[in-house]
């Protein structure tokens, strides 16, 4: 079943992912994983996800968590981003950089990001890419 989404204020449905973040986690602490979902998403968010036992009480953080068994149905509709967006990451990641230390997962996937995300900026790309280049970051 495709999910359809349906913004409340302008009524424009949509059914695709307009904005991917990666986070390298070290361990499958359900601590660590709802402590990233509470600073990175917003209450009104609503997130799909596989049904890894990492995530516990995810929906307290935001307003709707569906989950998925990742299989072949799945990965057709539900979960079709998620499959998208990882392995266009593992495909770029391996084409332009052949061997991938650890170290810099993160940096590398900072980057993938960066490029995936800014893809509907279409003219605006210039003013955006002024903005990220004169924004101090800590």
């Amino acid at each position: 079943m495709q999910q359809v989404l349906k913004d409340i204020t302008t009524g424009q449905k949509s059914n695709h992912c307009r904005y991917f973040k990666m986070k390298v986690i070290n361990s499958h602490k359900s601590k660590e994983i709802n402590g990233l979902i509470q600073s990175s998403f917003a209450e009104k968010s609503i997130i799909f996800s596989d049904k890894s036992t990492s995530y516990v009480n995810i929906s307290d953080y935001v307003e709707a968590h569906y989950t998925e068994k990742s299989n072949k149905k799945t990965t057709q509709t539900t979960l079709k981003w998620v499959h998208i967006a990882i392995s266009n990451a593992k495909r770029t990641l391996l084409g332009i950089f052949h061997k991938i230390k650890g170290k810099y997962l993160q940096n590398y996937l900072d980057e993938f990001c960066y490029k995936l995300n800014r893809r509907h900026f279409g003219d605006k790309l210039f003013d955006r890419l002024v903005i990220a280049v004169a924004k101090i970051y800590v």
